[in-house]
């Protein structure tokens, strides 16, 4: 249990970001009820470790927690889905008409469906990239890898998105992103 202090500045540090921290969950998971449970998870997780913080960017340390939990959640759930690199004859999507592109590129379903269709690793660096805002920096530090590697998967991950969504719809989906 934290002491009155520690818990008053968990509150103030650490429960502001519980909807990325849920975001997080819901987008590498893909099930709202599941994200919910994980990152409840996770933010009791670092409640109790919260003593043993000590500064730094707080919503990286918490969205490394949320992660960590995703994937032990999936590791005991789907370990062929964490292991099966990224093989573009198995994720190979059919090219769609021009109608069908534009379309695409408005539809907010769409663009979920296309990020869905990413391997978790890819779908993971683009959220924390495009939708939650985190640096190549913090990226690196809440996925425990080289920024580099967070620089490419985040190039291929955006390159694979726009052949999903046609090519010309990709800039359109990045900023509905």
């Amino acid at each position: 249990m934290l002491a009155a202090p520690d818990k008053t500045r968990f509150e103030q540090l650490v429960l502001p970001h519980v909807d990325a921290a849920v975001n997080l969950a819901r987008w590498l998971l893909r099930n709202p009820d599941d994200a919910e449970d994980v990152a409840q998870e996770a933010v009791l997780r670092a409640y109790r470790f919260f003593g043993g913080f000590r500064g730094g960017d707080v919503r990286a340390w918490l969205l490394q927690i949320v992660r960590n939990s995703c994937y032990t959640w999936l590791e005991r759930r789907m370990p062929v889905e964490l292991v099966t690199e990224f093989n573009e004859e198995l994720h190979l999507v059919p090219s769609p008409s021009p109608e069908t592109i534009a379309l695409q590129a408005r539809d907010r379903a769409k663009l979920r469906d296309a990020l869905e269709a990413l391997p978790v690793r890819a779908r993971e660096v683009i959220v924390l990239r495009e939708l939650e805002g985190c640096s190549y920096k913090e990226i690196s530090e809440i996925a425990g890898i080289p920024m580099g590697t967070v620089m490419s998967t985040l190039s291929r991950a955006r390159e694979k998105l726009a052949q999903i969504l046609g090519g010309s719809g990709a800039k359109e989906a990045s900023s509905e992103l």
